[in-house]
Order: structure tokens, then sequence, then C-alpha cells
């Protein structure tokens, strides 16, 4: 078992609950190994990402993708197995899942589809105009305060 203390730094800072509880969350994830199913996160500029999902015997009627504050929620639900089958191996799951992605101040779901079995869902950093960086022109000549004189006593 991981355990990581960070009491030193929320002395200081104000705030940064969210941070805490999405370190918290991630250390669980890891500790229970889920891995159904299997996803990928891609990175394809400065602000646009994608996490494309192997969702092999899914359709579209059976996931629902719910953004909602700073959560992104995928959710598979199982489809009724037909009792008539009998499997010699059964390799492709088709159990239901629900996968969560904590996302990071002003990215949104831009977009998803399904193609051939994987679930992709666009996403896009848009940070607010006022929230850039901007430059503050100098100017040529600075008007200086008035000396102040001394007076003699």
């Amino acid at each position: 078992m991981r355990t990581l203390d960070l009491t030193p730094l929320f002395r200081s800072t104000i705030g940064f609950d969210r941070l805490s509880r999405a370190l918290d969350a991630a250390l669980q994830v890891g500790e229970n190994g889920l891995a159904y199913p299997p996803y990928n996160i891609e990175k394809l500029g400065d602000d646009a990402y994608r996490i494309s999902m192997a969702v092999a015997g899914f359709a579209e009627d059976d996931m629902e993708i719910v953004s909602h504050e700073s959560t992104l929620t995928i959710r598979g639900r199982a489809k009724d197995e037909d009792e008539n089958t009998v499997y010699l191996h059964r390799g492709i799951a088709g159990r239901a899942f629900e996968r969560k992605f904590q996302l990071a101040d002003y990215i949104r779901v831009n977009g998803a589809s399904l193609v051939n079995g994987m679930l992709h869902i666009d996403l896009v950093r848009e940070v607010p105009e006022a929230l850039k960086p901007h430059q503050v022109p100098i100017k040529g000549k600075v008007a200086t305060a008035p000396a102040i004189e001394r007076q003699a006593a």
C-alpha cells in the first residue's frame, strides 16, 4: 500500500481540495488494477486531446458519456445474453463498465464517435481570453515626479 502525505503542502495552500481528491482517486484505481475496457489518452496538439477506448461488442445505444463539472464519466451497459448460445471459449468481455476521468480546468468534451469497436472522445482546452497571458506595452517616456525641496529649519 502506498501512502502519500500532503499535509505540508496543504498548510500553505488554499482551495486545492480537488487536487487531494484526484490524487487519492488515482492511487485507488492503480491499486485495484482496473483494466476494462482498455483505453489510450492521446495529445493531438497544444490544446487537443483524445481518449480512445476499446469497446468491442457495444453499440452507441449501450453507452453513455456524461461530462459534469470536472469529471467525465463513460458507462457501458451489458447486453442481455442469449441463453441458447454455447461458448467453447469466451475471450470478448461484454460486461458493464464505468470509467471516470478527472478533467483539468477549461477542458471540455468536443465530441465522440464509435468506429470499428473504438470509442473516441475528443477533448479541447478553451482558456477564456481574460485568463490568457497578455503583453503590456512599454511607453517611451515616463513623467518623473517633481523633486521635493528640503526646507531649512
